[in-house]
């Protein structure tokens, strides 16, 4: 690890529940880090989507018990948070749903993210996978696995085609690999035009959450929206308009990495719900990957974020995708019955020997909606 001039630790374990957060100074600026669990265990990165941080984006696949036990038992965690995208002083609001009983000191609800400095230079979608290689350096990390939701999933297949070395495996949530298409682009613009003049007003909100759930809990004039929109749409209240429009922009900007796909071989696991805008989008990838390192999972009456609405969809498939480096769920755990996946409805082609070595063949999985 770096030496101590190199990053400001804050000791938040009463927050994170274990885990700890680092400011690690990077050619681009300062990025948030949050570690949890062993640090001699292999590394899981971690990388949200737009607007949104660890807290907001994978707390409901790790409030999972089962999932959770996978991945803490075999990773540890290393969720990093784009730039003035950590943590805000609403964290409390945005549990409150799920852990009732959490008491914070006020000196911890103080914590947030400042606004980007209006001069900072604005960052690319290069400079963004370049910061995640200088986080790697700074805890002295190797080959690392990588979750990323959407935009965040974008970085991290950036950063897998820059440096293939570093990565040995890619989870990616609702993925986006090509240019903006015009519709994109132009949705895009409107929301950066919001953030510019309003900040995160009310349209704005509406339109990020549209983007991360599907209609089914998102509700409508009959049906009350669910307990997670509401906690997301407290969470979007803390985030700086300014920040999150730096990151809109790196991304509306991205290239297209199509061309690369084909030369990725590090193995990779696409979750898509069959809600999300992004569903075409996570198809098309898949067609272009190379067939025997990928597998694509589509989750039924689900958006974009399934790690939020549906994170139990994603934990029969990944302890299959784990298998083939040696990695298992602790043993004294049984098939939850509460999973909606179990090995009887799994696709033949994820349980077939070949997938659990160091190839996966494409697959399709319908889930039913999680209650």
């Amino acid at each position: 690890m770096a030496d101590s001039n190199d990053s400001i630790p804050l000791d938040t374990e009463k927050i994170y529940f274990g885990g700890k957060e680092h400011h690690v100074r990077t050619r681009c600026g300062s990025l948030s880090v949050i570690v949890y669990g062993d640090q001699h265990k292999p590394a899981l990165i971690t990388y949200p989507d737009l607007a949104l941080n660890h807290v907001s984006c994978f707390q409901g696949l790790f409030f999972c018990p089962e999932a959770a036990s996978l991945l803490l038992h075999n990773f540890c965690i290393y969720h990093i948070s784009p730039p003035g995208h950590e943590h805000a002083k609403s964290i409390i609001g945005f549990y409150i749903h799920i852990v009732s009983f959490l008491a914070l000191s006020q000196e911890f609800l103080q914590l947030g993210a400042a606004p980007i400095c209006p001069s900072a230079s604005a960052r690319c979608v290069d400079d963004l996978a370049d910061q995640i290689l200088e986080v790697l350096n700074f805890f002295g990390l190797g080959a690392v696995m990588c979750m990323g939701v959407t935009a965040g999933a974008y970085i991290l297949t950036l950063f897998a085609m820059k440096y293939k070395k570093r990565v040995i495996g890619l989870i990616l949530i609702s993925p986006l690999f090509r240019a903006p298409s015009w519709t994109e682009w132009f949705y895009n613009k409107v929301m950066s035009n919001l953030l510019y003049f309003y900040g995160m007003c009310g349209l704005l909100k509406e339109l990020l959450l549209q983007r991360y759930f599907s209609k089914e809990v998102c509700g409508n004039t009959e049906i009350p929206e669910s307990d997670i929109v509401q906690a997301c749409r407290r969470f979007l209240d803390e985030r700086h308009g300014s920040n999150v429009m730096q990151f809109l922009q790196a991304i509306n900007g991205r290239p297209d990495l199509t061309s690369g796909l084909k030369r990725l071989r590090c193995r990779t696991l696409i979750f898509v719900g069959d809600s999300s805008p992004f569903h075409s989008e996570a198809l098309h990838m898949t067609s272009k990957l190379d067939r025997r390192f990928s597998a694509l999972v589509e989750v039924q009456a689900c958006g974009s974020m399934v790690t939020e609405e549906q994170p139990h969809a994603m934990l029969i498939p990944m302890e299959y995708f784990f298998m083939g480096y040696g990695l298992y769920r602790p043993c004294h755990l049984s098939d939850s019955p509460r999973s909606p996946l179990s090995p009887s409805c799994i696709s033949p082609e994820l349980l077939s020997p070949e997938s659990s070595g160091l190839n996966l063949k494409p697959i399709k999985i319908r889930v039913s909606h999680y209650t």
